[in-house]
């Protein structure tokens, strides 16, 4: 079964003689074609986030950063919670024979 490609359209920009051929070099030494570099560069320009959208990503990220060391700590206390609770009923049932 033939896969198709999606449909290509053309679109055309205006550029100066020292970028262009800069560009066209750029993509020789890649082994590329300028239609390819072009395409990769518009991709990666329009999921970058905005600035705005940037410092709300470092905000977060810190906000992360900082409650990390508190849920490891609440980790922790739950599982020493854990196995004293666990050796209490241990207990519990051998006292009373249940278990040995």
């Amino acid at each position: 079964m033939a896969t198709t490609q999606p449909r290509t359209e053309r679109v055309t920009y205006l550029t100066n003689a020292e970028q262009k051929a800069a560009l066209e070099a750029f993509a020789r030494a890649r082994g590329e074609s300028v239609g390819n570099i072009v395409r990769e560069a518009v991709a990666e320009y329009m999921t970058k986030p905005t600035s705005d959208e940037e410092a709300e990503l470092i905000a977060l990220t810190r906000q992360v950063n900082e409650a990390i060391p508190r849920m490891n700590a609440t980790l922790d206390r739950i599982s020493d919670t854990i196995r004293t609770t666990r050796a209490e009923m241990d207990a519990f049932f051998r006292e009373k024979g249940i278990r040995k």
